[in-house]
């Protein structure tokens, strides 16, 4: 899976495809949802912000937005 490091902390967060995080640090890991509640696992903590940042939705940039006509 692909992930972020906290910077603070360490712990590794990533997309589980379920529409959960995945949280690991050293051996432990836990599950949250995207706005860091636990779901499972032996870690219990961790950074509501960091889950909703890489576990929310992702938005197109408007200027970078092809498929818009900005004409019409």
């Amino acid at each position: 899976m692909w992930g972020i490091v906290h910077p603070l902390d360490g712990k590794l967060y990533e997309k589980d495809g379920k529409g959960n995080l995945k949280v690991s640090k050293d051996g432990v890991w836990g599950i949250f949802d995207i706005d860091g509640r636990h779901l499972e696992g032996e870690m219990y903590e961790c950074d509501p912000q960091m889950c909703g940042w890489v576990g929310g939705p992702k938005y197109t940039n408007a200027r970078l937005d092809k498929s818009a006509d900005r004409n019409a």
